[in-house]
C-alpha cells in the first residue's frame, strides 16, 4: 500500500519549467534516496510532496490517517515556542502520554487514600496497559538517547531554543521528527549539520526505521547505509533504481549502454527522415509527404534539444511536452541539426586504485615521534607514520583536531613542535586549498587554466570538460562561479601542473553528486600519492589505502580501507562492551534446551554461509553483465542482488538474537 502517490507533478516559474511530468509513489516500507545535480529541483519536489508548496500541475494523494514529517536543510523557523528549552520541546512530543501519566498518578493517589473499587481497579489496569504499550515508561530515555545521538548533549538540554545556532535547530527538529515517528519521514540533506558520530548514529536509526523514508543527500556513504531504492531526478522526470547507491552505479552503467544504442538508432532514423525530405521536397507529387515528415522531424529535434534523445522512446505525447513548433525548420537547417546530434557524456566509470608499491625507496612521507601544533599550542602527537608512493591516506577527525595544521606542516608553512616530519625526494606537491585561493576573480575559466598551463585552447577545453566545464561554461568568469564550480576548477588546474602528490582539504565541499563522481574518477586515475582530508566517507572508502584518525590528541594509523577500519572499530567497541558485562559462571550446560539452541545456531550459520556465497555469485554475475549484456539483464540481476542481500541481513539478525539469548 502507498503512503503517498503523485501524478504528473510540474513546477514552473513564468515561462521557465523547473520540472514536468513527475509521477511517483512511496510504499509503507520504502527507503528512498533522492539524487540529482544541483538546481534540478530536488528541494522543490520534496517541499511539494510534504505539502508545504503547491505544484503548478499535477496532484498528490496521501493515504488516510498517515502523517508526514519533513526536515528542511535549514530549520531556523521550525519552532513556534522559541522560549521553550530543548528538553521541554522534546517532551511536547509526548503530551498525550504525559496526560495519561498524570491520570495514572491521580488514580494511584485516590486508591492510596482508600477510594477504590472494582471499576477503579479495572480502569487503572486498562490505562496502565495502554500507557505501557505506547512507550510511556521509556519516553524520557528515548528523548535522552535521541538528543545525545544527534550531538545535543546534557549541556544543551536546558538552553532556550532561541539561543541555539541554525545547525543546532536543524538537529533539534530532526530529533523531534525521529521521536514523533511519522509514517513517511522526509529529510533534505540531513547530514549537513552532523558530525561523523551523529551521522553513524542516524544511519543505525534509519536502518531499523519502521516507516517509510525519503532522503535527499549528497552523502553517498550515508545513502549506501540507509536506503534500498534510488530516485534519480533529471530533466525527463524520475528514474527509479533498486538497491543502494552502489547498486545504482552498476545499473546506471547498464542504462547508459542502452541509451547509447538508442541514440545511434534514433540518429540513424532521423538521418533517413531528413534524407527523404531532401529527395522529395521539390517534387510536386511528394512535397506534402516531405513537408509532413519535416514537421515531425522539427518537433522531435525540439524535444531532443530540451529533454534528450531518450524522450523519443519515452512514449510521451508531443502535446504533453510544453513545446511549440509554429513552423517547420528549413530543410538544410534540419539536416545540419540531425548531423550535429552528439551522444550524451558517459557518467564516470568507477575503478579501484592500484595497489601501492612496498619498496622502501618509495616512501614519500615519514613522521617519527612528532608533536604537531602552532605557537606552542600542541594539538596532537604522532608516534610513527609512513606514506608510500601510489597510496592514498585519509586523515579523519573532529573539526579543530588539527587536520589542516598537519597539512600546513607537511607544506613547510609550520614547523613541528618536536620530532621528525620528513618528505621524500623529487616531490611536486599540489595543495587544493592553495589552488582555490589563487584563482583570479576577473578571469574566465578557460583563461585561468591557460594562465597556469599554456596549451592549445582545444586541448584546454577538452581537459576542462573532464571537470564538467562544457560549451559556454568555459567562458564564465570566476567571480560568478559557485563554490562547487570553483572546487572543480582548482582540481583541473592542479591536474595540469603535473603534481605527483596531492594534499586535498575537503575537496567535495559544495559539490553535487555528478561533480563528486567526476572528482572521484580523476583521483582514481591519478598515478601519484594522495593525502585526503574529507568528511565524504564514500570518497574515503573508494580511495584510501590507509586511514589516519585524529582523536584524544594523538594520530593512529590503520592500514586498509575505510570500511575495514569501521568494521575493526566496531569489533573493538563490541569487545570492550563484553569486558564490562558481568561474567557468567563457567558451568557446563548440557541441557536439552541448550543443545537445541546450539543446533539452531549451527543450522543458521550454515544458511548464512550459503547466502553469502549466493550474494557473491550474483555480484560476480552483475559485474560481468555490466560490460556484455543489456539493460533488462542488469535490472533483473540488480533485483536478485538486492533481495539476496536483504535475506543475508535477515539471517544475520536472527543469528545475533540467538547469540544474545545463549
Amino acid at each position: 500500500m502507498s503512503i503517498l502517490s503523485a501524478q504528473n507533478l510540474g513546477l514552473s516559474f513564468g515561462a521557465f519549467d523547473l520540472f514536468q511530468g513527475i509521477s511517483v509513489s512511496v510504499a509503507n516500507d520504502s527507503k528512498i534516496g533522492l539524487i540529482g545535480p544541483n538546481g534540478i529541483g530536488k528541494t522543490s519536489l520534496m517541499m511539494i510532496l510534504a505539502g508545504i508548496n503547491q505544484p503548478t500541475t499535477g496532484n498528490i494523494h496521501i493515504a488516510h490517517g498517515k502523517r508526514l514529517g519533513y526536515l528542511s536543510q535549514e530549520a531556523t523557523d521550525a519552532f513556534e515556542h522559541h522560549e521553550n528549552t530543548v528538553y521541554a520541546e522534546m517532551l511536547g512530543v509526548f503530551s498525550s502520554l504525559q496526560e495519561q501519566q498524570a491520570r495514572l498518578h491521580q488514580l494511584e493517589a485516590d486508591m492510596a487514600a482508600g477510594h477504590y473499587s472494582d471499576e477503579v481497579l479495572a480502569a487503572y489496569g486498562e490505562l496502565q496497559e495502554a500507557f505501557e504499550h505506547a512507550g510511556g515508561y521509556d519516553y524520557d530515555l528515548r528523548i535522552q538517547q535521541t538528543l545525545q545521538g544527534l550531538g545535543l548533549g546534557r549541556q544543551a538540554w536546558d538552553l532556550p531554543i532561541k539561543q541555539l545556532s541554525g545547525g543546532q535547530k536543524t538537529r533539534l527538529l530532526l530529533a523531534r521528527l525521529l521521536l514523533e515517528k511519522p509514517a513517511l519521514l522526509m529529510l533534505d540533506e540531513p547530514t549537513n549539520h552532523l558530525d561523523a558520530e551523529a551521522i553513524e548514529w542516524l544511519e543505525h536509526i534509519l536502518k531499523d526505521w519502521s516507516g517509510a523514508l525519503l532522503v535527499a543527500s549528497h552523502d553517498r556513504y550515508f545513502l549506501d547505509n540507509s536506503v534500498d531504492t534510488i530516485w534519480e531526478m533529471n530533466h525527463l522526470g524520475i528514474e527509479v533504481y533498486s538497491g543502494n547507491y552502489s547498486n545504482y552505479l552498476l545499473q546506471r552503467d547498464a542504462r547508459w549502454e542502452y541509451t547509447r544504442r538508442v541514440f545511434e538508432e534514433e540518429k540513424e532514423r532521423l538521418q533517413k527522415d531528413v534524407d527523404f525530405v531532401q529527395r522529395n521536397w521539390v517534387r510536386a507529387s511528394t512535397h506534402a509527404r516531405a513537408l509532413g515528415m519535416l514537421r515531425k522531424v522539427t518537433r522531435e529535434l525540439m524535444a531532443v534539444d530540451t529533454y534528450g534523445i531518450m524522450v523519443l522512446r519515452s512514449g510521451i505525447k508531443w502535446h504533453n511536452l510544453s513545446l511549440r513548433a509554429d513552423k517547420p525548420l528549413e530543410v538544410i537547417e534540419a539536416i545540419r541539426k540531425v548531423n550535429a546530434l552528439e551522444m550524451p557524456s558517459r557518467p564516470p566509470r568507477i575503478k579501484p586504485r592500484l595497489s601501492p608499491s612496498t619498496d622502501s625507496s618509495n616512501i614519500i612521507l615519514r613522521v617519527n615521534k612528532a608533536e604537531i601544533g602552532y605557537l606552542g599550542n600542541s594539538l596532537f602527537r604522532v608516534q610513527q607514520l609512513e606514506l608510500r608512493r601510489g597510496e592514498c591516506a585519509a586523515l579523519i577527525g573532529l573539526n579543530g583536531s588539527g587536520k589542516t595544521t598537519f597539512l600546513k606542516t607537511l607544506l613547510g608553512q609550520i614547523e613541528p613542535l618536536s620530532g621528525e616530519v620528513k618528505l621524500g625526494a623529487s616531490l611536486k606537491i599540489g595543495y587544493f586549498a592553495q589552488a582555490h585561493e589563487e584563482l583570479e576573480p576577473d578571469h574566465s575559466v578557460l583563461d585561468e587554466l591557460l594562465k597556469n598551463h599554456p596549451m592549445d585552447p582545444e586541448a584546454a577545453r577538452n581537459h576542462l570538460a573532464q571537470y564538467l566545464f562544457r560549451d559556454e561554461d568555459v567562458f564564465k568568469t570566476i567571480s560568478t562561479l559557485s563554490g562547487g564550480e570553483r572546487s572543480r576548477l582548482a582540481l583541473a588546474i592542479l591536474a595540469v601542473h603535473g603534481a605527483n602528490v596531492l594534499l586535498l582539504d575537503e575537496p567535495t565541499n559544495h559539490l553535487d553528486l555528478p561533480a563528486r563522481e567526476a572528482l572521484q574518477k580523476v583521483l582514481q586515475d591519478f598515478q601519484g600519492t594522495i593525502l585526503l582530508v574529507s568528511h565524504d566517507r564514500y570518497l574515503v572508502d573508494q580511495l584510501a589505502s590507509q586511514v589516519w584518525e585524529l582523536h584524544d590528541n594523538k594520530l593512529d594509523a590503520f592500514s586498509g580501507t575505510y570500511r575495514e577500519y569501521v568494521l575493526q572499530k566496531a569489533g573493538s567497541d563490541s569487545k570492550a562492551k563484553q569486558m564490562i558485562l558481568p561474567s557468567r559462571p563457567m558451568v557446563r550446560d548440557n541441557s536439552r534446551g541448550t543443545r537445541r539452541l546450539q543446533q539452531a545456531m549451527e543450522r543458521l550459520e550454515q544458511r548464512i554461509r550459503d547466502q553469502e556465497q549466493a550474494v557473491r555469485h550474483i555480484s560476480e554475475e552483475l559485474h560481468h553483465a555490466s560490460s556484455v549484456k543489456g539493460f533488462d539483464t542488469i535490472n533483473n540481476l540488480s533485483w536478485k542482488y538486492a533481495k539476496a542481500q536483504a535475506e543475508l541481513e535477515r539471517l544475520t539478525g536472527e543469528w545475533e538474537k540467538l547469540v544474545e539469548s545463549a
